[in-house]
């Protein structure tokens, strides 16, 4: 992937978040987002940005005279905004909704509604896997129940290990008494796994990957540093 490919793929899921994105333009984005994992991942990077910023917003109801007021307002523009160029009325949709950051909240659960009703009928997890110390989003985790556990890797041209070292992948399921392996696993590769290899499926379910030997664990539990750690959440 290009830098530019990147910086529009970072730019496309904040337009989505923010719901800059026209109707049309908006179920392309879904409709990519069905089989891009890395790019849904993006999105939830974006809701993880703006969320927290809907706290520090007091909530302030219109009186019935301001929203008449905005709407006569409005009502003359909408016909100006289909004549002008596509790309400038996207920037200036970017800036107008910079300060409507106290919608990020339910757009965040409209994208998890739309995300749902795309879903089949079996139950799906998602688990964004985060360096410990900077935030950064490395792997991403989908897990659906009885079926399979897709561990993949935002970042194909990762690194290599250190000599004599492996990455081993972990799970524990809320409750359990403690971690689950699920396999040593490659450098920025993608893995797909039976679900059956952990002892649960299920939200708020412990995913990690940590360096161990390049055998494994010796103990049976993580030894080694956490490289990546997250909790599922369910779509």
């Amino acid at each position: 992937m290009t830098p530019e490919d990147l910086e529009d793929r970072v730019s496309a899921a904040g337009e989505y978040v923010l719901g800059t994105l026209d109707s049309a333009a908006r179920r392309e984005f879904e409709a990519r987002m069905e089989s891009d994992l890395a790019l849904r991942a993006e999105v939830y990077r974006w809701q993880d940005r703006l969320l927290p910023l809907t706290d520090r917003i007091p909530v302030a109801d219109p009186d019935p005279g301001q929203w008449r007021e905005i709407e006569t307002r409005l009502s003359p523009v909408a016909p100006r905004a289909h004549a002008a160029n596509d790309a400038l009325w996207r920037r200036l949709r970017r800036w107008q909704l910079t300060a409507g950051l106290s919608m990020a909240a339910a757009v965040l659960m409209a994208t998890l509604l739309a995300l749902q009703s795309s879903a089949p009928p079996s139950v799906r997890y998602l688990t964004l896997l985060k360096a410990p110390s900077s935030e950064q989003i490395g792997w991403i985790v989908e897990a659906t129940v009885g079926a399979q556990i897709r561990l993949v890797a935002l970042d194909p041209s990762a690194d290599a290990l250190p000599p004599g070292k492996a990455l081993q992948f972990w799970t524990k399921p809320e409750g359990a008494a403690g971690p689950t392996s699920l396999g040593l696993v490659s450098p920025g590769a993608n893995t797909g796994l039976p679900a059956t290899l952990s002892p649960g499926i299920g939200e708020h379910q412990l995913f990690e990957l940590t360096l161990e030997p390049e055998t494994g664990s010796p103990t049976g539990k993580p030894t080694g540093p956490i490289l990546f750690v997250g909790r599922s959440m369910r779509l």
